[in-house]
């Protein structure tokens, strides 16, 4: 289901990215969008693990300086039947984590010392279960796709913002009257909301399948729903320094969470924790 409903999130985010180039310029701007996008992922794909590594500061550990934290991350790829990624850790008292890497040979598992500190071993391990599930089920692949297009529609929101500021860009009689204001407004405000949207929706299908993979993996489902309530209490009372929205859909809990709203659950890029739980906890009672 959860696989089901990336596909259809990402049939429609490629949709209104090519309606957006057809409205530009017709057939030609649709192939011209659609060229772009593929550019625009190649890139991010390939080199947005160095990024975001090196933006947190992130500090490649070995068995000979972070023993235990191996141990457990070779034995959780093992049972996966994932080749043993590279493990980072980032200085910081804020318990959280990430993963990332263009596939699962070039996999990479980041977590805070603060999560260390914070969580048992057996939380720990549901963590990292569930960030190795990310790279199980090629997330950084699908969020970076996700992502670029998204950003390419916003981008073109922004153009046709100016354009029709400064009164540049196509000047037929199609672009007067309702029908021009009407798809200026697309342009501008619902095309770039849509996309935003469905964006935040796909983030949040795959935390719900990582959260499920991850449990499965670990064997127990319960010490994972435990570290969310962990991780989620300090991400409420303190945000992780560095954090910024346009990173804040890799960490396993929002490093940005405030109290929120069905608002704010909407454009939010994980599920409610409460949620979250409660899947693993009937996960847990179908187990046993």
């Amino acid at each position: 289901m959860n696989s089901l409903k990336t596909t259809i999130l990402l049939a429609a985010l490629t949709g209104l990215l090519l309606a957006i180039g057809n409205m530009f310029g017709g057939t030609h701007g649709m192939l011209l969008m659609f060229i772009f996008s593929i550019l625009m992922n190649f890139g991010s794909y390939w080199f947005s693990d160095k990024i975001v590594l090196k933006m947190y500061n992130a500090r490649e550990v070995d068995a000979q300086n972070a023993p235990d934290l191996i141990r457990l991350v070779a034995n959780l790829a093992k049972k996966a039947a994932l080749p043993m990624p590279k493990v980072y850790i980032i200085d910081t008292n804020t318990p959280n984590a990430f993963a990332t890497g263009r596939n699962p040979e070039h996999g990479a598992v980041a977590v805070t010392t603060g999560i260390m500190q914070a969580l048992n071993r057996e939380e720990l391990e549901g963590v990292v279960a569930h960030e190795l599930s990310h790279i199980k089920n090629r997330d950084t692949l699908i969020s970076t796709v996700v992502a670029t297009i998204a950003g390419v529609i916003s981008m073109i929101a922004n153009m046709a913002q100016w354009a029709a500021i400064f009164g540049t860009g196509r000047s037929d009689d199609d672009d007067n009257g309702i029908g021009g204001i009407v798809g200026l407004v697309f342009l501008v405000v619902l095309a770039p909301l849509a996309a935003t949207l469905i964006q935040l929706g796909v983030s949040r299908t795959r935390e719900y399948q990582a959260d499920k993979t991850g449990g499965l993996m670990s064997g127990n489902p319960l010490a994972l729903a435990s570290a969310l309530q962990k991780i989620e209490y300090y991400a409420k009372n303190a945000a992780m320094p560095a954090a910024t929205p346009s990173t804040s859909h890799l960490f396993i809990i929002n490093p940005l969470s405030g109290a929120g709203s069905w608002m704010t659950s909407l454009f939010s890029t994980h599920p409610s924790t409460a949620e979250r739980v409660a899947k693993l906890q009937q996960l847990a009672s179908q187990m046993r």
